[in-house]
């Protein structure tokens, strides 16, 4: 138990220093706020208008706020570097670092005891995780929760997935634009993050599988009312926290990243889960590399029938059971020891997880796919490893052998793709580079290439395609991401000329150029697609681009690796 809290040294004592902390706080709040005996909870929010998914968060906070009260706390709303992952340019993954380091320090600046974690789009949940295990201060997360399904024509939208299928259909001329853009009205429905098991919904899956949610938090609908009931217990846990010294560095283990992973599996869950995964971990030391994601995932079956992968959308999965159900199926996979935010073990909240409608989840004898997990691929188009998410993949396309289609850029690609005279067709294997971490610079959700217009309207549907990017956790088909080193970096994507014959190998987790080691190396590397790599001149862009690591270990920034504690070093006043 803690007998001293951390709030204690602003406001204590009767200095001139503890006079400045209390008085410029003071403005209505309780004498009793400000004497060193209540807890001071941050509420870490993540609402802007500009992440439309996480615009509803205010209100959220609202009930946090009462319960932390009630509690016996102190709440104190603080707004963070929000991250809107349909607004922001060049890439969302450019900012998740600066937001996580923003977050980091202003925790630690702050006469903060303990932490709720509000977020819901893509990359606020990985950023706020990224902090809270730095700072390693007492911190609870409540996720944002999915929008409500929207429809359109009688049949139901899934947010991102059904965008790319849709515009692939207009290109293809089997619906028109003016029928494309009628649907956006029905896209969104409500608040809330996309709907389908996009990298949103992963995150909460991965927050609620490494202990760090309320279990059975995590999948709630945002426009739900046990969302914001939920929120007044994470505000009460949030003292509770305080009291027991209860860190995050006590809750993620190893043992909780291999959970997650496992969790990621039986759900279907975003491939943008594995950079996240990795630097979360990296941020509290703890040994996970890109092997464990193949080694704990890859045999883990599906159960979870949502798209991509499969059928159903977000409030189906909570209408089913949610997510803890979908755990329980899975449960002799997962690690029993790790313990959630309330001190008892995540397994214990899988007893008796009935699921009510079993097409959405699956049962454990007859899952959508046996071997679903995300697969690592080596060799040498990729001697530092690249991914590939087989459930989301055509089938008879994991193994397979084309010749290269190389685009030197993202703007190349766009540039050449629907070109009458492009030398592809449906054998062939589509490359980017230049997308990576360094080179674009954030690693653009570009590895789902659009395929070429004269393919389309042939009724090609899926081509295998290589990059040093990602891809959007609501996308799909045969498409291997996270290629390192990437090109710009030196790797061997950087080498690859059109016309080269490439093999793909998923069940033997290869990927292999098949050109002779010696030529291969007498190559040099793409002097078209050098002359394209990002070269920032300052700012924040300047301080990524020359400290990003590789996909590999979660392209954070190398001088963050590590816990930094929640010690202040010097006294302002």
């Amino acid at each position: 138990m803690v007998d001293h809290l951390r709030s204690a040294d602003w406001y204590a004592g009767s200095d001139r220093n503890a006079y400045i902390h209390r008085a410029w706080m003071r403005r209505g709040t309780p004498d009793s706020a400000l004497d060193g005996s209540r807890p001071q909870i941050a509420i870490a929010n993540t609402a802007s208008d500009l992440t439309p998914c996480n615009k509803h968060l205010d209100q959220v906070a609202e009930s946090v706020k009462a319960g932390i009260w009630e509690a016996g706390g102190v709440p104190l709303n603080l707004p963070v570097v929000s991250i809107g992952e349909t607004q922001v340019k060049p890439t969302a993954m450019l900012w998740r670092n600066m937001a996580a380091m923003a977050i980091e320090e202003m925790l630690r600046a702050n006469p903060i005891d303990g932490v709720v974690l509000l977020g819901g789009c893509d990359k606020t949940i990985p950023a706020l995780l990224m902090a809270a295990a730095s700072v390693d201060l007492p911190a609870v997360v409540v996720p944002g929760g999915p929008m409500l399904t929207g429809h359109f024509r009688g049949e139901a939208l899934g947010c991102g997935t059904d965008v790319w299928r849709l515009s692939e259909e207009v290109r293809a001329g089997t619906i028109t634009n003016g029928q494309f853009r009628e649907s956006e009205g029905s896209m969104i429905r409500s608040a809330g993050h996309c709907n389908t098991m996009g990298t949103a919904s992963t995150m909460a899956v991965v927050a609620e599988a490494l202990g760090m949610t309320i279990p059975g938090s995590s999948g709630i609908p945002a426009p739900d009312a046990r969302l914001l009931s939920g929120a007044h217990a994470a505000g009460r846990l949030a003292v509770d926290l305080v009291a027991a010294g209860r860190t995050p560095s006590q809750v993620m283990t190893r043992e909780s990243f291999l959970n997650a992973i496992v969790a990621v599996a039986a759900t279907g869950g975003s491939t943008n889960s594995v950079v996240h995964l990795l630097a979360i971990a990296g941020r509290l030391g703890v040994d996970l590399s890109l092997d464990d994601f193949d080694g704990a995932g890859s045999h883990v079956p599906l159960l979870v029938n949502l798209l991509p992968s499969g059928e159903y959308l977000m409030d189906d999965l909570y209408r089913a059971g949610g997510i803890l159900a979908a755990l329980a199926g899975v449960r002799d996979l997962l690690s029993p020891e790790p313990i959630t935010v309330t001190g008892r073990p995540l397994v214990e909240y899988l007893d008796d997880r009935p699921v009510y409608d079993d097409t959405v989840i699956r049962p454990r004898e007859t899952p959508l796919m046996l071997d679903a997990g995300i697969a690592v691929l080596r060799g040498n188009l990729a001697p530092s490893g690249a991914i590939i998410k087989p459930a989301a993949a055509s089938p008879e396309l994991l193994t397979h052998r084309g010749r290269a289609v190389v685009f030197e850029s993202i703007e190349d690609f766009r540039a050449r793709i629907d070109l009458p005279d492009l030398d592809v067709d449906e054998n062939s294997v589509l490359v980017l580079r230049g997308c990576g971490p360094r080179g674009y610079p954030g690693m653009p959700e570009v590895g789902n290439m659009p395929l070429p217009a004269k393919l389309l309207e042939r009724g090609v549907r899926d081509m295998v395609r290589i990059s040093d990017a990602r891809m959007s956790g609501t996308a799909y088909g045969t498409v291997v991401l996270h290629a390192a080193p990437e090109a710009a970096a030196g790797g061997p994507l950087s080498l690859v000329r059109t016309g080269d014959w490439i093999e793909l190998d998923v069940p033997g987790r290869r990927l292999h150029l098949d050109v002779p080691d010696e030529e291969l190396a007498a190559r040099t590397p793409s002097e078209a697609s050098a002359a394209a790599y990002a070269a920032p001149a300052r700012g924040w862009t300047k301080l990524y681009v020359d400290h990003v690591m590789q996909a590999d270990t979660g392209a954070d920034l190398d001088f963050l690796v590590g816990s930094s504690g929640s010690g202040v070093a010097r006294e302002s006043h």
